[in-house]
């Protein structure tokens, strides 16, 4: 299990969320061939590629980014979240439940 990273606020009271460098590359790595893909997708439309094909590569990165965000939830669920709690924040859990709801839309 990766090791867990507090969160701290910086001095604009902005709160960050620290990943662990192994965590934090997989992140990155996803998120480049996703720009990658999307990249291709344009190509695809400048080329005037069938439709249903773009559609196909379209749900590809949509499943990719869902990826992500499932990563993402997972960490600040496991960190973030905990600490939270932990510290009395407990409006943390709507600030949560908001999110969840906009990831399932």
């Amino acid at each position: 299990m990766e090791e867990s990273v507090k969160h701290e606020s910086c001095g604009t009271g902005e709160r960050k969320s620290h990943h662990s460098p192994k965590t934090k590359n997989n992140l990155i790595s996803r998120l480049n061939r996703i720009e990658g893909q999307i990249r291709g997708i344009k190509g695809l439309i400048e080329k005037d590629t069938y439709c249903d094909d773009v559609l196909n590569q379209i749900s590809s990165v949509q499943s990719a980014l869902n990826g992500v965000s499932k990563l993402l939830l997972e960490h600040h669920m496991k960190s973030c979240l905990i600490e939270r709690i932990q510290d009395g924040e407990n409006e943390v859990i709507d600030e949560l439940l908001v999110t969840i709801h906009k990831l399932m839309k």
